[in-house]
């Protein structure tokens, strides 16, 4: 094969939809734009060099194929991605991000490769252990990429200078002195480099798009990065905590960086003018948090008078009333709400710090804003057994929103639930797509009271009571259409093979 001339950096967004969702992955997830790579396209192209993506998800890229392409391409340095379409998903990437970094290595030796992400910065040494990688990053990725970069333009590169780097020497892993987080995100980060994505191959959640199920044009984006909550069963910090150490945090304080609303309605400007976008996602853990923040940018997506769909996430103690309205006017037609248990005693020990008792009375508050109700719920914390699953169960049933995931907990990671499993000897999954909910191979943590494999049973059954009751789907009909109820009927059909 004849090499194109190289490039500074190509960033890579695995694929593997069919091994991580079984038969949910031909039409009904959503394809979503990799954030993190377009994120890193732009930074490192603030810095002069030259970027590609290859979006192997999005184009449904075989392993071979995606070598291939990889190789094709010749670039300097191949920037593996592993996130996923949550913060929390970074782990079931892995299986073919690892993939990929085989079959490269076996056609393209000589081309160096870094992994990156949530997953990579949690467990970074046994990554670059268990992999066909040349680099494994400890942190969020940005200074690290910069750096390689200009190791590999000075021609005598010097990895001991490179900050958050793992590597290989002399039959020895060795790692490099952190680098603090990026702090000017406008300046140095402005936007995901969209020119680079096949943005018409994008696809929205089927529920975003619930009463018209257009679901393309889609993108996602985010205002800010990081959370200040301390959930148990979280790992969103675990690319930056290494930055966060070197900026001075204490360890009970978490980052949280803001682009500018005048930064955020320019990614939408472009969404909307060059690609036609309405279905937006804002990928952020929690939106709905700071309201200076949120009520800005609402008002200047007002004073364009854009037609937009757009959903976020919030807690339900984050949401204030005087902000619904707003939100509402904006194109904010769903909120989605992590109520994980109804259970006071589950929702303590992992850190979760509401009242169940308020949730109903706020998202009624919601709900009277016009605004659509996803509702997050986790089967098998710590402290669940069936009384307690079944009492979750129930007020996912009494709320009705209009449409809700069922979780089961999973030790991430990157979370504090990690290192407790690993401290206690609790079973994990043996494989990372062991850690995706969707996986045949699925293995939920058990709790103290019941086993993993009763766990996802639960929640199993839990999908279909919900999905198949007579009053969800009179509510579904009457408010978005038969049409949509239909769907939902369909969707439900696929029953996922399960080992345990």
């Amino acid at each position: 094969m004849v090499r194109r001339k190289q490039i500074d950096l190509l960033l890579v967004n695995p694929g593997g939809r069919s091994q991580t969702y079984q038969t949910l992955a031909s039409e009904l997830v959503a394809v979503e734009p990799p954030v993190w790579a377009g994120l890193m396209a732009t930074f490192a192209r603030q810095q002069g060099f030259e970027v590609q993506i290859l979006d192997a998800n999005a184009e449904n890229l075989g392993l071979e194929e995606t070598a291939g392409r990889i190789t094709e391409i010749n670039p300097a340095l191949t920037v593996v991605v592993v996130y996923g379409h949550n913060p929390s998903a970074s782990t079931q990437v892995m299986p073919s991000a690892g993939a990929i970094c085989t079959s490269l290595k076996q056609s393209a030796p000589d081309l160096k490769i870094l992994m990156v992400g949530g997953h990579v910065a949690a467990l970074p040494e046994q990554t670059l252990r268990e992999e066909a990688a040349d680099f494994a990053c400890g942190g969020e990725g940005l200074y690290t990429i910069l750096g390689l970069l200009k190791a590999f333009q000075s021609g005598q590169p010097n990895y001991r200078t490179i900050p958050d780097l793992w590597y290989w020497d002399d039959g020895m892993i060795k790692s490099t002195p952190s680098s603090p987080l990026v702090k000017d995100l406008d300046r140095d980060m402005p936007g995901i480099a969209w020119d680079l994505l096949p943005m018409e191959r994008y696809r929205a959640h089927n529920w975003h798009c619930f009463g018209d199920l257009k679901r393309q044009p889609y993108a996602a984006l985010y205002t800010s990065l990081g959370c200040p909550y301390h959930c148990a069963f979280c790992c969103i910090q675990a690319p930056f905590r290494k930055g966060e150490e070197v900026l001075g945090y204490k360890r009970n304080i978490n980052s949280y960086r803001l682009w500018s609303p005048a930064s955020v309605i320019k990614e939408i400007d472009t969404l909307v003018h060059q690609y036609g976008v309405r279905n937006i996602k804002i990928a952020d853990e929690i939106f709905v948090l700071n309201p200076r923040h949120v009520e800005t940018i609402c008002d200047l997506i007002i004073e364009r008078g854009y037609d937009l769909n757009l959903w976020a996430y919030a807690r339900v103690d984050t949401v204030k009333k005087g902000m619904l309205e707003k939100l509402k006017r904006a194109g904010v037609n769903w909120l989605a709400f992590g109520i994980e248990s109804a259970n006071k005693r589950v929702l303590a020990d992992a850190s979760k710090a509401y009242q169940p008792e308020k949730t109903l009375h706020i998202l009624e508050e919601v709900r009277e804003a016009g605004i659509n109700i996803g509702a997050n719920y986790i089967f098998g914390l710590p402290e669940d057994d069936l009384t307690s699953m079944q009492e979750t169960l129930d007020q996912a049933l009494d709320l009705n929103a209009e449409y809700a995931n069922f979780y089961c907990a999973m030790a991430y990671p990157g979370s504090r639930l990690y290192q407790t499993a690993l401290k206690e000897g609790w079973p994990l999954p043996r494989t990372w797509s062991g850690y995706s909910q969707h996986s045949v191979d699925t293995l939920p943590l058990p709790t103290k009271y019941l086993s993993g494999a009763e766990v996802l049973r639960f929640r199993d059954d839990a999908f279909q009571a919900y999905f198949n009751t007579p009053r969800y789907l009179n509510m579904v009909t009457r408010k978005f259409g038969p049409e949509t109820a239909q769907h939902i009927r369909e969707m439900a059909s696929h029953r996922l093979l399960r080992k345990n």
